[in-house]
């Protein structure tokens, strides 16, 4: 797929704190875009414009000609900020107020890294905003039916944790299992180490875990906690504060506290990043000894150190792909595709990621090339027919 420039891209200076915010539009679809928003120290106008091109490849690849829910363009907000700044809250309701024109016309976005959708929705209400995603509401058939339905889903908790929390890390986890099971590789005696445990890296830590796979580590911000045996995920995940950082009262006596960058050479067949973009430049592939990486995060693996992981036999398993299902699961779940319900909701999960990583490794044998250009690939297929269906926007 080859990049091109943003439909819109936008900065913002906050009069307070000095502070910069950004909002990129990649393509409209239907005059709607998708994608959250972001807070974190160091957040620039380029990594967002990333992110909302990655938002375009997400929606496309879930582009279903039967199904309820079409897809929507992609955008991405930005905060440079670090979310646990006292001033934080405020400087996130203030760029609310600021962007709110186009949250309201065609811009629908939510939780991302550093912030929870709980946060995003009370500075959204602060901000005189009837939703993050009430650009969506004109292209709904039953307005109030879905928002309930909607509604109804985010009360909905699974053993302590919500669905809307579960969603993405249920695709990320049924990414690795498809690709073992391709490789005719089992479940149990796999070890699996995951960079981040807040909602993506927990969530897919508990899925994995209870597929049968070994969690040896898991890197917060304080550090790496390893055990080669095999980590109590459940433990770690009720031990985990607001940001994902867990207390390390909970550990136990052959639970390991390491290097934060420790996850990076841990002893594993699978690596999950799930935190921040750019986590693996050119030095850090170099210390990796797995067979997978798994990108749950966005843009973990810079594009340099891609090519060298692959030269070595390590396949990278894109993110435009494997963390596509919490943007997906919110437009099943509003558009009527599925109801408020988590068993449903993670069997249409797990069929569609799976579905989609096969034709994703399908094509990239096929054309002889990584899957991260097979689903390039897949999205220029599939831009077209969306844009032959509803029209372009550029």
């Amino acid at each position: 797929m080859t990049a091109a420039a943003p439909l819109m891209s936008l900065e913002w200076t906050d009069h307070v704190t000095g502070r910069r915010g950004f909002l990129v539009v990649d393509r409209l679809v239907r005059g709607v875009a998708s994608g959250g928003l972001r807070m974190r120290a160091g957040c620039t106008l380029e990594e967002v414009a990333g992110l909302a091109r990655g938002m375009t490849m997400k929606e496309a690849l879930h582009y279903n000609p039967e199904g309820r829910y079409v897809p929507l363009g992609g955008a991405k907000g930005g905060i440079d900020c670090d979310p646990r700044d006292p001033g934080a809250y405020g400087l996130l309701v203030r760029y609310l107020r600021a962007v709110r024109p186009y949250i309201e016309s065609f811009w629908t976005t939510g939780e991302d890294l550093g912030l929870t959708q709980d946060l995003v929705d009370r500075a959204a209400a602060e901000a005189g905003l009837v939703s993050s995603i009430q650009a969506v509401y004109p292209l709904l058939d039953d307005e109030a039916a879905a928002r309930r339905r909607l509604a109804d889903a985010f009360a909905v908790e699974v053993d302590g944790i919500g669905l809307d929390e579960l969603a993405g890390g249920c695709g990320v986890a049924e990414s690795v299992l498809a690709a073992l099971d391709r490789a005719s590789v089992p479940y149990r005696g796999t070890r699996v180490a995951v960079q981040g445990l807040g909602t993506m890296g927990g969530a897919t830590a508990r899925f994995l875990a209870r597929a049968g796979l070994t969690v040896v580590a898991v890197a917060d911000v304080k550090g790496t906690i390893a055990n080669p045996a095999g980590l109590d995920v459940e433990a770690l995940l009720a031990a985990r504060d607001a940001y994902g950082t867990v207390d390390r009262g909970v550990l136990r006596p052959g639970d390991r506290e390491l290097p934060g960058d420790a996850w990076l050479s841990t002893d594993a067949e699978v690596l999950v990043p799930a935190a921040v973009s750019y986590a693996i430049g050119i030095a850090d592939q170099e210390r990796v000894t797995a067979r997978w990486i798994v990108e749950a995060a966005n843009m973990p693996v810079v594009p340099e150190a891609e090519v060298l992981l692959a030269a070595r036999g390590v396949t990278v398993l894109p993110d435009v792909v494997v963390n596509s299902g919490t943007n997906a699961w919110w437009w099943w779940t509003l558009f009527g595709d599925i109801g408020a319900d988590a068993d449903e909701a993670f069997a249409h999960i797990r069929g569609s990621m799976r579905a989609l990583i096969q034709l994703m490794l399908d094509r990239a044998e096929a054309d002889g090339t990584s899957p991260r250009a097979a689903a390039h690939a897949l999205v220029t297929d599939r831009l077209p027919v969306i844009a032959e269906r509803f029209g372009w926007y550029r």
